[in-house]
């Protein structure tokens, strides 16, 4: 399977019989629990509550600018402030969602505990929403501000419990995962599958509230479309309670974070002593300490060999009957190593958040491209907006495909599966061609426009569909490696950094247009993206971006050719 393949292109040299590597078991089952069979119907609620939680949380996202601009009368500037501010809080409270299910909860108890949040929240949304809009449509009574006021801040109120409730979503993931049991090879293969089947439910919930609930927010009742997310999250919460008797729950292990910091503080204290040559004379302590209880033991690599001075035994550690006498003084094996998988995330991770960056432009820079097009394909008139939806469409059948069609195929011609770092590369060349066809899109659709033409929106389709197939290849991949290669007691903080790729990505684009915008935009040139695109250069935009798509591929590249794999030492 995946994980064999994994090894012949990663590993250099044969492990030793007890050492067993991650990626060809999946994650190491808990010795603590008696594992019960896997019961089909718990994905399938995961993958159920996944879709009804997008779909509540894309009703409040897709129209909050235009709810506070119609509604609350604010400023254009203080609702994109509030709108950016709200949405960037709510990709970032994964993190302490996943930090306290990693430490003190457990992924089932947070998401209960987060949906009550969220259910609280959106309550709150509708009926502020319901008695706001009722007061406006009255024009002959005039509120005081004071009433107003209580009332915008309720709103504000609910919109950001909803922010915090949403930390489920870090959590919702390696639960799901979980549910599978990896001695099974069946199902490792279902649990690949699921990664897939868990993105399209993350992408649908985004179509169904940004037709069917955004419609009816803008042409029937605000309220109507809030209570619509609202019964999404009852249904979610429902669905899921009932679900409890057929879930698998893993017990947390205590604080990740504490084991880094034991590890950097050992470390600094021995900053003078030399660790040994051979990595056997490495502390890792008994089946009984503290640290290793209901854990799996990482093999020693050789990478980031100073950290290993942590877990280099010293006169003064006192260790008395092989067990660990203080954790800030020395550490095992197993922790250092589980710091070491953290740093060989970081370039992994960086290669992610510069391609969000560039994906991101779907949402911006080629909205405004299709603006300056002829929007009339045959005798609809298309928005450029609603592009993005067919993006959504395409990466939906382009997961149906690689899974029905690619696969079967590979395995047929090859004998094993592409690799999560052969598909992520994959996907980062491919993010390559996607700009380029957009530069070249751009050029011609500026050719067209000196002779007072304009080329048909139709052109954009195939970058559209293009980062479909990226996103299929990375985005997907980039979820289930974090998860698979992530320590056992970090599962749900690592699938959280992950997710966080969206939100920084989203941060660097907007970095990058602004500094584009006013290094171009000198000496009284319009620069490359003015208001009148034809007036500009649009496609050196788009070139400057393909060139960063190389560098971040080539980059990719070095780092995953010599990416060692987290090995897991099979007790015996």
């Amino acid at each position: 399977m995946e994980g064999e393949e994994e090894r012949s292109l990663l590993i250099k040299s044969e492990l030793p019989r007890n050492y067993k590597d991650e990626a060809s078991s999946g994650a190491f089952q808990e010795p603590q629990l008696r594992r019960k069979p896997t019961d089909w119907r718990a994905p399938a609620i995961i993958l159920g509550f996944e879709c009804l939680n997008s779909t509540a949380y894309n009703g409040v996202r897709a129209n909050l600018v235009l709810f506070l601009r119609t509604v609350l009368n604010d400023s254009n500037a203080s609702n994109a402030a509030n709108a950016a501010t709200w949405h960037g809080t709510s990709y970032f409270t994964p993190v302490i969602g996943a930090t306290i299910a990693d430490t003190y909860w457990g992924n089932y108890k947070t998401i209960w505990i987060s949906l009550i949040t969220y259910l609280i929240g959106m309550i709150l949304i509708t009926l502020s929403a319901l008695t706001l809009t009722s007061t406006s449509s009255l024009s002959e009574v005039n509120s005081s501000q004071t009433s107003s006021g209580t009332k915008k801040t309720l709103f504000f109120f609910g919109l950001y419990l909803v922010s915090f409730g949403s930390g489920v979503r870090s959590v919702v993931l390696p639960f799901g995962a979980e549910q599978f049991n990896d001695e099974k090879p069946t199902d490792r293969e279902r649990k690949r599958s699921y990664f897939s089947y868990f993105y399209i439910c993350f992408i649908f919930g985004g179509i169904a509230s940004g037709t069917l609930i955004v419609w009816i927010q803008e042409n029937i009742d605000w309220a109507l479309g809030y209570g619509i997310s609202t019964l999404c999250i009852i249904l979610a919460l429902g669905g899921f309670l009932l679900g409890t008797p057929t879930y698998h729950l893993r017990t947390p292990n205590g604080s990740p974070l504490k084991s880094i910091c034991q590890v950097l503080v050992a470390t600094f204290r021995k900053i003078s002593v030399q660790f040994p040559t051979n990595s056997n004379l490495l502390y890792e302590g008994s089946s009984n300490s503290t640290h290793n209880i209901a854990q799996p033991k990482l093999a020693h690599t050789d990478e980031f060999r100073f950290l290993d001075k942590a877990a280099t035994i010293h006169d003064s550690d006192h260790l008395e009957d092989n067990d660990l006498k203080s954790s800030w003084k020395i550490c095992t094996v197993t922790q250092v190593e589980e710091l070491k998988i953290l740093l060989r995330f970081v370039p992994i991770w960086t290669t992610g958040i510069i391609y969000t960056s560039v994906c991101s432009q779907m949402n911006t820079t080629f909205i405004q491209q299709g603006s300056a097009m002829d929007t009339r394909i045959g005798s609809f008139a298309i928005p450029p907006a609603s592009l993005s939806s067919f993006e959504v469409i395409s990466a939906m059948a382009s997961v149906v495909l690689y899974n029905k069609v690619l696969v079967p195929t590979i395995r047929c011609w090859f004998s094993k599966d592409l690799s999560q770092l052969q598909r992520m590369g994959i996907g980062y060349f491919l993010a390559i061609i996607a700009m380029a066809t957009a530069a070249f899109v751009e050029w011609r659709r500026l050719e067209s426009a000196k002779k007072d033409e304009l080329i048909s929106i139709a052109w954009q389709l195939p970058q559209y569909v293009i980062f479909a197939v990226t996103e299929v290849f990375i985005f997907i991949t980039l979820m289930e490696f974090f998860y698979g290669q992530a320590p056992e007691s970090m599962k749900s903080i690592c699938t959280a950094l992950a997710l966080l790729t969206v939100s920084l990505g989203q941060y660097l684009s907007s970095l990058i247009v602004t500094l584009v915008s006013v290094t171009t935009a000198t000496e009284g040139k319009p620069g490359w993206i003015p208001d009148d695109l034809n007036k500009g250069h649009l496609d050196y935009f788009f070139w400057s971006l393909t060139g960063l798509c190389t560098v971040n591929f080539v980059t990719y590249l070095a780092f995953a050719k010599n990416y060692t794999l987290k090995k897991v030492i099979l007790e015996s």
